[in-house]
């Protein structure tokens, strides 16, 4: 379910270029409606298509005013309970509302090492250019019979 912005609670990152939801948004659909032309609300926030949300919660958890939140599913957040996450620069609390008003909250460490400190190439061999370059050596040798030729440089 899409992600929607509360118009009283955003304040548009305090009138900055550029909202921390519209720099956040894998799928750059969070944008900052700076004149109120388009949603007839100047400087607030604004999912621009709805219906290409990720549901990845990026926004909702990076928004300083908590004043974006996600359409939940009916199973899932039924009849007026709520899911909403609160950043610190630590942990992540996250508040459950369940519709008979019991809330439930759960903090987790928002990361396992140190910012920066991430090797993704720790241990993998270095890249060889010469097989990259020679199709014999690719995962689909053998699982087609196109006409590699044209792909070759005279």
């Amino acid at each position: 379910m899409p992600t929607y912005v509360r118009t009283e609670k955003c304040d548009g990152c305090k009138g900055q270029d550029k909202t921390a939801c519209t720099y956040i948004c894998p799928h750059d659909l969070m944008r900052l409606d700076k004149d109120g032309s388009e949603t007839g609300h100047a400087m607030k926030a604004y999912n621009q298509e709805p219906e290409q949300c990720w549901e990845c919660y990026s926004c909702v958890k990076i928004c300083p005013q908590q004043a974006i939140e996600c359409r939940h599913y009916a199973d899932v957040v039924p009849l007026g309970a709520s899911v909403q996450p609160l950043r610190g620069t630590e942990s992540i609390m996250w508040t459950i509302k369940f519709r008979n008003g019991t809330m439930k909250r759960f903090k987790f460490p928002i990361r396992t090492t140190a910012e920066g400190s991430i090797d993704p190439y720790q241990g993998k061999p270095a890249a060889e250019m010469e097989e990259i370059t020679d199709h014999s050596s690719l995962f689909t040798k053998g699982t087609h019979s196109c006409d590699l030729s044209q792909f070759h440089s005279s």
